[in-house]
C-alpha cells in the first residue's frame, strides 16, 4: 500500500517503447507541460541535455513533481537503453510505483525481464502498461503470453497481492 503524503512514480522502459510519449502525456494531464513534446521532433520536456535529443534517446533519470486534487506526485523518467540500466537502478530504490511500458509491436524484450528482476529486488509494485496498441498487425494475445511467460508475472503479481 502507498502511504505518505507524496507517492513517486517511476517510468520504466526498454528503449523505444513509448515511455517518454506517455510521460508527456502523463505531464500534459497533469498540467506540468500545456504541450506534449515529441523525441522525434527533439522537444520532450524531460530529453533536454543535448546528446539526449541528437540521439532521440533518454541519458539519464529527471523528475518532476506535480498535484492532483490534493495528492503530490514526483514522476521519474528513466533511461530505457540496456547500456545506460546503472542509471535507471539509481531510480528504483525511491520508488513506491513503476509502471513498465511494454510496446506491443516490438514486444517483450530482454530488458524488460532485467527490469523486472530490479523491481523485485527493490521490492517495487508495478503496472505493466502496454504501449502503441493501435498499430496494425498487432497481436495481442501473444504479447500477453510472451509478457507471462519472460516475467513470470502471474507470480510477480500474486507475491505483491499477498504482501
Amino acid at each position: 500500500m502507498i502511504t505518505g503524503e507524496r507517492t513517486t512514480i517511476g517510468i520504466l522502459a526498454h528503449v523505444d517503447a513509448g515511455k517518454t510519449t506517455l510521460t508527456e502525456a502523463l505531464l500534459c494531464h497533469a498540467g506540468v507541460i500545456t504541450k506534449r513534446g515529441r523525441v522525434d521532433h527533439g522537444d520532450t520536456y524531460f530529453d533536454f541535455e543535448s546528446i539526449e535529443r541528437q540521439r532521440g534517446i533518454t541519458v539519464s533519470s529527471k523528475q518532476a513533481d506535480f498535484e492532483i486534487d490534493d495528492r503530490k506526485f514526483t514522476l521519474i523518467d528513466t533511461p530505457g537503453h540496456a547500456d545506460l540500466s546503472a542509471e535507471m537502478e539509481r531510480s528504483l530504490q525511491i520508488l513506491d510505483l513503476a509502471i513498465i511500458v511494454v510496446s506491443a509491436v516490438d514486444g517483450v524484450q530482454s530488458h524488460t525481464a532485467t527490469i523486472f528482476q530490479l523491481l523485485e529486488k527493490y521490492d517495487v509494485p508495478a503496472i505493466i502498461y502496454i504501449n502503441k496498441n493501435d498499430r496494425p498487425n498487432v497481436d495481442k494475445k501473444k504479447l500477453w503470453t510472451a509478457c507471462r511467460s519472460w516475467m513470470n508475472a502471474v507470480h510477480y503479481f500474486q507475491k505483491r497481492i499477498q504482501s
